[in-house]
């Protein structure tokens, strides 16, 4: 002889799975790193462009500075 399966049986079969899929699901979200490589690589390579944005203005300041000078020293040197 089979038990028969009551309705309430189904409800807390079905609630346990729910729950046990919410969990786990829950668990794989939070202790997943497929992103991580990702993300890290974007926040070098932003890094790495503000620097180099910075570093191009201050070399073009020092150079246009400089290359200024030079005229103004030439020019006295003629005269």
């Amino acid at each position: 002889m089979t038990p028969s399966l009551t309705p309430s049986h189904l409800a807390l079969r079905t609630h346990v799975a729910v729950h046990a899929a919410v969990l786990a699901t829950g668990h794989r979200l939070r202790t997943d790193e497929r992103g991580e490589g990702v993300i890290s690589a974007a926040i070098a390579i932003l890094v790495m462009a503000f620097l180099g944005a910075l570093l191009w203005a201050t070399f073009k300041n020092v150079l246009d500075g400089a290359g200024t000078k030079t005229e103004t020293q030439i020019g006295k040197i003629g005269q």
